[in-house]
């Protein structure tokens, strides 16, 4: 606005009105109008050309206390409800820890609606069925939950990590990012002979936190 041009000096002053009503949270303060005379056109101007006097003005920018502090309260404050009425159980100091460690639980059933799951294209003509299916996801995702939380365990204490899908080190992976990592795993049968192709140390690291039972897949015991 310092770089606008106005024909009087009164038009600097409308203008300034018109910007601080646009600013919600900041007023304009020290304002002052430069009058200046400049010639118009090209090249050097004629002896008898007179300059145009043109205005220019000049403010600084200060926060207004009061409407930030009352905008900063409103946005800070939020109602948390719950059934649990008894204080023994769930105090008001915990309300909110627990309202924030649902959202682990809410990015599980966001990866449950994954298409790599295909549970949109799964039909179902009864409300039984639908319940019996809400079972098995809720049971696979217990089992992806529990898979997620020991390997990241096993990292934690060993102070170990695996590369991520960009190739850096990193001690939360994704169990998604982990079962990618050997989908190009096959098993070879030759002569009664079976073998495990292209079980890079990577993988054979990710497998011993997963224990004995997980490596008899890869026929590591």
């Amino acid at each position: 606005m310092c770089q606008q041009e106005f024909a009087c000096a009164e038009d600097p002053f409308n203008a300034a009105k018109l910007l601080e009503s646009q600013l919600p949270f900041h007023e304009l303060a020290n304002i002052e109008v430069i009058e200046d005379g400049q010639h118009r056109g090209h090249g050097r101007p004629g002896k008898d050309s007179q300059p145009t006097l043109i205005s220019h003005i000049q403010a600084e920018i200060l926060p207004k206390e009061t409407a930030i502090t009352i905008a900063t309260e409103q946005a800070g404050r939020f109602i948390l409800a719950t059934n649990i009425l008894d204080a023994d159980k769930l105090s008001n100091e915990d309300v909110l820890p627990e309202y924030k460690a649902q959202q682990s639980t809410d990015r599980g059933f966001r990866f449950l609606k994954d298409p790599l799951f295909f549970t949109s294209t799964v039909f179902l003509n009864s409300r039984k069925r639908v319940a019996a299916l809400a079972i098995v996801m809720g049971l696979c995702f217990l089992v992806y939950s529990l898979g997620k939380r020991a390997l990241r365990q096993y990292l934690k204490r060993g102070s170990q990590t695996i590369q991520n899908q960009l190739g850096k080190p990193t001690a939360t992976p994704t169990l998604r990012w982990v079962f990618q990592c050997f989908m190009s795993i096959d098993l070879l049968t030759f002569a009664s002979l079976k073998q495990i192709s292209n079980l890079s140390e990577q993988r054979r690291l990710i497998l011993q936190f997963f224990g004995a039972p997980c490596g008899k897949y890869y026929l590591l015991c």
